[in-house]
């Protein structure tokens, strides 16, 4: 079997939500030792893309991404342990993601990093219920050039602003751009806080992170 067919295979198996063949097509990578760069990017992430388009044009809903999102994560799961060193190098960018303490919402974060990491950056994902000096403080040892956090309820959209402020008092709000998520979020809110942006989905999180470190 070519490479461009294997490519092909993995690509077409996201797009399917078959997680049996995308597992599968992952072992054999590995086993047959193919290049892990070349095979997440024209295979695993070209698949995840073309999820998104299709959700972008109503032919795929929420459940549909969602279970894309999934299904790559976990072959990601398989593959990133297998790569060679350095080759973080190639990275778009270093982003650090969590959703902040008091909420524990984490489905459109975790398809967010995800996104992300299929269009090429560098993703640490802290999880859900993370306090404001956790998230900061990682974003400091990681030499993070974005921290992306979400909020879904109300109650606990003031953690976020708190991530400005930490970064104020540090006198680190010139080191990264922070972008904030979750239902409630709004333009207005993202001007209060004194955030750089807002994405109402994955996809636009990706977009905004592009435009924010100039890719």
């Amino acid at each position: 079997m070519s490479q461009e067919k294997i490519f092909s295979d993995i690509l077409d198996s996201i797009v399917n939500l078959d997680e049996e063949t995308a597992l599968e097509l992952a072992n054999k990578a590995i086993n047959d030792n193919m290049n892990l760069m070349d095979v997440i990017e024209k295979g695993y992430s070209a698949g995840i893309r073309k999820v998104g388009e299709l959700w972008e044009e109503g032919e795929f809903f929420l459940p549909e991404l969602m279970r894309g999102a999934q299904i790559m994560q976990n072959c990601l799961d398989l593959l990133i342990p297998h790569l060679e060193k350095g080759t973080e190098e190639i990275s778009q960018g270093t982003v650090v993601i969590a959703t902040i303490e008091g909420d524990i919402h984490s489905i459109g974060k975790t398809i967010v990093g995800t996104m992300l990491r299929a269009y090429g950056f560098k993703v640490f994902d802290l999880g859900a219920d993370v306090p404001a000096e956790k998230i900061v403080d990682f974003a400091i040892e990681k030499k993070a050039d974005v921290i992306g956090v979400s909020a879904l309820l109300t109650t606990t959209m003031f953690g976020q602003k708190k991530i400005i402020e930490i970064l104020k008092e540090r006198n680190l709000l010139e080191r990264f751009k922070v972008i904030l998520g979750g239902a409630p979020v709004t333009t207005s809110w993202v001007n209060e806080c004194n955030a750089d942006g807002f994405a109402e989905n994955a996809i636009d999180a990706v977009k905004l992170v592009k435009s924010l470190l100039n890719k």
